[in-house]
């Protein structure tokens, strides 16, 4: 009877060992893959909010499987970077009927401006069904960038024009955002090329950015243009591939090609080779390339200019009524 006792209490005491070094009742937060721009973010967010590893279990996850665990109850809150509306997002709400957004406090959003480079956003109230008011974020921008020894003048200027006076033929539906307004957004920090610059000023935008040096002329204009975009599963392939149409409907003479890429980084540095024309990329790595830090430390891209504003890739936080979550200092 002793010994049962005994090894009742042992086992006991050892499986709250083990709980102890798993985070116990901690919550469980998906902070997007290793490597990629969520959990850079992600970590971001949580430094800010001085939220460390005795707070939270973290999970390199993506929205794609954290919303799996988010309906199981497995994972308690999930980071997904996202275009918005996200259809992912739709999706959780549909399956479980409680999906919540979790806004950022002004601090976290100053201290993630300071040390990344993310800007503040606002989604919109109206942004899904579920939400009933604003949530404060932080957003990169998805930007298009062109080589400057390949993309010329002229070409620059039609790609800015189309981009904006025909993203109503464009279907996908981040497409939504490539209007005016938005066109200098995420063009901070980053040579402007001249060809763009111009059209934006005719429409009556102040362009105060740095101009880009060009050498392409539209005598030695390629034949075939090359844009990368990103993973066939992500947003960048559908979008660009859909961006390069209505290039080549409205553009004359011009034969733009879609490739599958490894998206920003991969697509900075294959222009920087002159292995493309054209870059789907997030203005952080951009300024990243321009300025040769970060992923381009020593290895600064000098031949690429903005040309145009296409997304914002919302950091959207995610979590569902059942856990109670209202802020990320309920995860303290």
């Amino acid at each position: 009877m002793r010994k049962s006792i005994l090894l009742l209490i042992s086992v006991g005491f050892l499986a709250t060992l083990v709980l102890s070094a798993c985070g116990g009742g901690s919550s469980s937060v998906a902070i997007g893959p290793a490597g990629s721009g969520t959990q850079a973010a992600a970590n971001s967010i949580l430094e800010g909010a001085g939220l460390g590893d005795d707070d939270i279990d973290t999970y390199e996850e993506g929205f794609g499987d954290a919303s799996d665990g988010l309906q199981d109850g497995n994972i308690d809150l999930s980071f997904g970077l996202l275009g918005l509306p996200a259809g992912s997002v739709d999706d959780l709400q549909a399956n479980t009927g409680d999906a919540k957004l979790v806004g950022l406090s002004d601090d976290v959003i100053e201290y993630v401006e300071e040390n990344l480079g993310y800007l503040r956003y606002t989604i919109p109230a109206d942004s899904y069904d579920f939400m009933d008011e604003d949530v404060e974020t932080v957003t990169a921008y998805a930007v298009l960038v062109g080589n400057t020894n390949t993309i010329d003048h002229d070409l620059a200027y039609e790609l800015a024009r189309v981009s904006v006076e025909h993203a109503d033929e464009n279907t996908h539906a981040q497409s939504d955002h490539m209007t005016l307004e938005n066109a200098l957004n995420g063009s901070d920090g980053l040579p402007i090329h001249p060809g763009a610059a111009e059209y934006y000023e005719e429409q009556g935008l102040d362009v105060s950015g740095e101009i880009a040096d060009v050498s392409a002329t539209a005598d030695s204009r390629p034949e075939e243009l090359i844009l990368g975009t990103g993973s066939s599963g992500g947003t960048y392939y559908p979008l660009g591939g859909e961006m390069a149409t209505v290039w080549n409907n409205h553009i004359d003479g011009v034969n733009v090609t879609s490739t599958e890429t490894g998206a920003s980084v991969e697509n900075l540095a294959d222009i920087g080779r002159d292995d493309q024309d054209l870059g789907m990329t997030v203005h952080v790595p951009a300024q990243e390339a321009y300025n040769g830090e970060g992923d381009f430390e020593g290895a600064a891209v000098g031949n690429f200019a903005f040309i145009g504003h296409i997304y914002p890739e919302v950091m959207q936080i995610i979590t569902r009524e059942s856990t109670g979550i209202e802020s990320l200092d309920d995860l303290k």
